[in-house]
């Protein structure tokens, strides 16, 4: 079966993203896998400490994710699977879709500030030409009507 890789965070352009991989996937029998990816430099304190507050970084990541997977369960009837990762964000990302062959596309929300798409778009897309797989990248400011149009 063929996966969209959906990327969760604490961005606003993340909703938009998960919204349309789980759309796709509902509208083309393909499967959601949901990663997030906990920054080592989180963890740079004493052995004890790193490890509770990478305890509760987990903590926070699967309540993050249960409010997607219900959507996409209830709405879509998509479930998606979670992967956490630690280390650096776009290490991580290609380090998964190498490892998962199953991953057809790997879908990136764009933040609509002035500074830009933000910074997974900016280095995924300056690497894309070495990916074994297509990127789509979902405008963060897309009404949910006019994503179920396009998906």
């Amino acid at each position: 079966m063929r996966k969209f890789l959906v990327i969760l965070d604490d961005s606003r352009e993340c909703l938009n993203a998960m919204r349309f991989a789980a759309m796709r996937a509902a509208h083309t029998g393909g499967g959601v896998e949901v990663l997030a990816v906990i920054p080592p430099d989180e963890f740079n304190h004493w052995i004890g400490v790193g490890e509770m507050m990478r305890e509760e970084a987990r903590e926070r990541i699967e309540v993050h994710y249960e409010v997607f997977a219900k959507w996409m369960r209830d709405r879509q009837g998509v479930e998606p699977e979670l992967v956490i990762r630690e280390g650096q964000p776009v290490d991580e990302i290609m380090a998964q879709i190498r490892e998962d062959p199953e991953i057809g596309v790997l879908v990136l929300g764009a933040g609509t500030d002035k500074k830009g798409p933000g910074p997974l778009v900016t280095q995924l897309t300056k690497n894309a030409g070495g990916l074994p797989i297509p990127i789509t990248i979902v405008p963060g400011d897309l009404s949910k009507e006019k994503l179920e149009a396009i998906t």
